[in-house]
């Protein structure tokens, strides 16, 4: 991957490490703070109520959960650009693929761009931890 490419795709994971970044943001923020926006004012009384809530609360929290995996994921792959592994197979260059062999393919670096692995090594990743 030349250093053009490289840097759009810089760019594109910056871009979603800000948005993510504010999702969790306002997701802790809502989880932690309630929907009428103060903690403890307006409680719920009844128990059907305080168990929506905590639904609520515990369904947000698993968003900002997933959210902070891919914030690593992201992380990682910024990483994997500024030492020139950005865009290589983990799974194949450890199976000693050839270098043109172990590549990810544009099209899934567009839609995921901080893949670690071609589709089919993540096929395969995916059926072995089922």
């Amino acid at each position: 991957m030349n250093k053009k490419e490289s840097a759009k795709y810089k760019e594109l994971l910056l871009t979603l490490k800000a948005r993510i970044r504010g999702d969790v943001e306002q997701l802790t923020d809502e989880a932690l703070m309630g929907h009428d926006g103060a903690a403890g004012q307006n409680s719920p009384t009844h128990i059907a109520d305080l168990g929506t809530d905590a639904y609520e609360q515990d369904f947000a929290l698993r968003f900002v959960e997933n959210d902070q995996e891919v914030l690593e994921e992201i992380e990682a792959a910024l990483e994997r650009i500024e030492d020139g592994t950005y865009g290589i197979c983990e799974s194949c260059k450890e199976a000693g693929r050839a270098p043109s062999k172990s590549q990810i393919p544009k099209t899934r670096l567009k839609a995921i761009p901080y893949a670690r692995n071609c589709i089919e090594c993540e096929r395969k990743r995916e059926e072995l931890s089922i």
